[in-house]
């Protein structure tokens, strides 16, 4: 029985050796691990880069990191959690791995992790009290966002106690320095007996008994950490609850959220008081439609596949400006102030909105200052503030006149950002286009079904084209060739040419002026057969069309009419008969027309019959234009077409008189240029947007993504012209066939029997052009024969009833 009881505690005393030795080895690979993985960390924070791709930075160039994609995620998180602090958390794990690495033990770990951990505070902490530079690249302080999170509430007690800043750093770098060498176990180790056995395989009673020690704290810490685990997610399911969320049970994994926005830079409740307790209110915060987000690569519409997102580029943060400071804004609103006061004009300023790109203040003129008077010193501001320009304008139902002068450092706003903004994924537009940011710097998204049309003007280099390619893009981004159809005109050959090939085009991209009057006039056929077609169904709109021939189809049904065909002879009854109605889906048809100014100079008539047409009945049948000029000028853009298009946007324009002609009023030609811009919408209410702005590269990679989907299925305009309808049109239309001045003059010839230029000029008391115009048109209708050699033209009809 002894003899037993011996073996069986040799053979528990090999099994503890076999175990300590398993421990010592994991001991050793685990510090090898931590080795490894420190000196990866230190590398990828050695060689970060701002603009390396990441989680908040997405860019189509290779990182410049050392350890590639993996080492500018890793850098870029650490740098915006942790910034500058990241350097005093790395010593305690090497010093951790390095006595694992020689088989030891690490004495009074949870202490020295805890102290680690309170480490990780102290030193973001320490380090976010001090106040970025100018050359800081990111939007958080040299502490991170952890940092930046911890400092705020000590800071709202010390602020403006120079000494109480210089003692709270102190202790906090003392803290620092002391949780460091405590983690690191330079301080506080054991002494003599307290020291941990690092030779545990020559003494097999402490194996047992670290063995024994250690389980009881495995079974210990496990049983705390499972009973705190299961407490907290009962609080959150009852918390929930109580709030009326609805809690998924399944692992479901969550996108992540991008927040780009500058909210945090100033309180939306901080007041700046340079004369009295409510001087300046510099609300920086955004609405929540200004919320960046990680949204899909790709949408699916079908077997379409929209392009993905990733292709556009996106700022990692917004960058502080240092001249936007409370302080700094404050001084400008006294030497605003006192720039007013220096003209006759009083006032005080009641709030300050900064921008991206410009900073709004607003002016409450004392009482008998008229508005016109501080409108007409916008050059002298200007001048006095040692602004580029001032733009100065009433601030609709309140009050104020607003004042904006241009920032020292402008932010570029870019296409991606509006992409990937709630404010545009989560729009229920039909036809949503991103025009840019509000002064405030909020994501501003149109309706281009609503606008119905839109006139847009410029001079060159103001961001003109980019805007129109910023559009295109926007529904490109959210709308299938089945959703919405494009037509783009483009008599300068440049610009749009470059989306030739895209499934959404109805006509490849029409460069010549003369081809631009047929596809204009295809369009005037194409919407009177949609108004056909819905006054068949009897509904008033595209949508309605749209959903009643959803609906038929999917239940299998077809759409019925019942019409009248005659009346029965005997009877006298109207006779019925049933038309059943083959009808499908209707796509929204957007016209492009870059250049308006010369298409007007190679055939004014036609382009301003047709455009004219389009703008005032075209709405309906779900056929929209976008009018784009750089010479807004009184003979392109006329009365009748200003009248048709009461949504409008001017870039900078050089005259006052060019900006009243697109606006109504003066103030487009203060504008900076480069995607800078005035909206007015269908009520005459002015808007100052930034627009964004999009590369050629990024254009013809989502041009290059859209023409795998799918071969372009073009119209033909020369066949619809030999059906005749669109001489059906020009009937139709206010061109020479129904003017009465070509009336008059075939009157004159038929009675006369003499058909030439010079008579008609003479007889009509008109233009040598405008004769021409009636001679070539009485030839086209064949009532006068073409010109023989002396000049001399047959006329074919001999009275006015042969024409009838």
């Amino acid at each position: 029985m002894s003899q037993n009881i011996v073996t069986i505690i040799e053979d528990g005393n090999k099994k503890f050796l076999f175990l300590a030795w398993v421990r010592k080895k994991l001991r050793v690979l685990t510090g090898l691990t931590i080795i490894v993985v420190l000196f990866s960390a230190v590398i990828s924070l050695a060689t970060w880069d701002v603009y390396d791709p990441s989680f908040s930075y997405i860019t189509l160039n290779s990182p410049n990191n050392f350890l590639g994609y993996g080492g500018a995620i890793f850098a870029d998180i650490v740098m915006q959690c942790f910034g500058l602090a990241i350097v005093f958390c790395l010593p305690p794990p090497f010093s951790w791995a390095w006595s694992l690495l020689f088989g030891g033990n690490i004495h009074l770990f949870s202490r020295r992790f805890s102290a680690w951990i309170a480490n990780f505070l102290v030193s973001t902490s320490f380090f976010a009290s001090f106040p970025p530079t100018s050359l800081w690249p990111i939007q958080n302080g040299f502490g991170g966002i952890i940092g930046d999170v911890i400092i705020r509430l000590p800071i709202l007690f010390i602020e403006g106690h120079p000494a109480g800043i210089f003692l709270f750093r102190i202790v906090l770098f003392v803290s620092m320095i002391v949780l460091l060498l405590f983690a690191s176990g330079a301080i506080f180790r054991c002494q003599n007996g307290k020291q941990d056995n690092t030779n545990t395989d020559d003494n097999l009673a402490n194996v047992q008994k670290e063995r024994l020690e250690y389980t009881k704290l495995d079974i210990i810490l496990g049983i705390v950490k499972a009973f705190k685990i299961g407490i907290a997610r009962i609080f959150n399911l009852v918390s929930m609850r109580n709030h009326g969320y609805n809690y998924d049970f399944s692992n479901k994994k969550i996108e992540p959220t991008l927040d780009i926005s500058f909210s945090d830079c100033m309180d939306s409740d901080q007041i700046l008081k340079p004369q009295n307790n409510d001087l300046l209110n510099t609300d920086n915060s955004h609405s929540a439609d200004h919320v960046y987000e990680s949204s899909p690569e790709t949408t699916s519409l079908g077997d379409f596949i929209l392009p993905s997102k990733q292709i556009l580029c996106s700022p990692k943060s917004f960058v502080r400006n240092a001249n936007l400071s409370p302080e700094i804004m404050h001084q400008n609103a006294c030497a605003l102030t006192g720039v007013l006061s220096d003209f006759g004009v009083q006032g005080e300023i009641v709030n300050v909105r900064p921008g991206p790109v410009v900073t709004l203040y607003e002016l409450e003129p004392a009482p008998g200052i008229k508005s016109s008077r501080v409108i007409g010193l916008s050059d002298d501001i200007a001048r006095s503030m040692s602004a580029v320009s001032a733009r100065v304008a009433v601030i609709p139902g309140r009050n104020a006149i607003g004042i904006e002068l241009p920032n020292d450092i402008r932010e570029t706003v870019l296409l991606g950002d509006l992409i990937l903004s709630n404010a545009f994924n989560d729009s229920r537009y039909a036809l949503p286009i991103n025009l840019g940011k509000s002064i405030e710097g909020d994501p501003i998204v149109a309706d281009l079904a609503k606008m119905p049309h839109l006139l847009i003007a410029g001079t060159t280099g103001s961001g003109k084209s980019v805007a129109i390619n910023t559009m295109i893009l926007s529904l490109l981004y959210r709308m299938s060739p089945d959703q919405c159809r494009l037509l783009m005109i483009d008599p300068k050959m440049l610009e749009l040419s470059v989306y030739d090939g895209i499934p959404n085009l109805l006509t490849p991209v029409v460069t010549d002026s003369k081809k631009a009057v047929f596809a204009l006039k295809w369009l005037v056929c194409e919407m009177e057969e949609r108004y056909r077609k819905m006054s068949k169904v009897g509904v008033r709109n595209i949508d309605g069309f749209n959903m009643k021939v959803t609906q038929s189809h999917s239940a299998g049904n077809v759409i019925n009419r019942t019409v009248q065909t005659g009346f029965d002879r005997k009877t006298g009854e109207a006779i019925y008969e049933t038309e059943h109605l083959d009808l499908q889906h209707m796509p929204y048809i957007v016209v492009v027309i870059d250049e308006m100014a010369d298409l007007m100079m190679v055939a004014r008539k036609d382009i301003e019959g047709a455009v004219q047409r389009l703008a005032q009945m075209a709405r309906a049948a779900g056929i929209h234009v976008v009018m784009a000029t750089q010479r807004p000028s009184v003979d392109v853009i006329t009365g009748t077409i200003k009248a048709n298009f009461p949504t409008r946007i001017s870039f900078q324009v050089s005259s006052k008189i060019d900006s009243r002609t697109i606006l109504g009023e003066q103030g487009a030609e203060q504008l900076l240029g480069q995607g800078d811009m005035l909206y007015m919408t269908g009520g005459g209410r002015i808007q100052r947007i930034h627009g964004p702005f999009v590369s050629d590269i990024e254009v013809e990679k989502v041009v290059s993504h859209l023409k795998k989907q799918g071969k372009t299925q073009y119209i033909d305009l020369n066949d619809k012209m030999t059906t005749g309808e669109v001489a059906n049109v020009l009937e139709n239309s206010p061109s020479l066939a129904a003017d009465e001045l070509y009336q008059q003059a075939v009157a004159i010839v038929l009675r006369d029997n003499k058909a030439s230029i010079s008579y008609i000029q003479r007889r009509l008391g008109i233009g040598y052009n405008r004769a021409a115009s009636l001679i070539e048109c009485m030839e086209e209708k064949g009532i006068i024969g073409p010109a023989s050699s002396s000049g001399k033209r047959e006329i074919l009809v001999s009275s006015m009833e042969e024409l009838a």
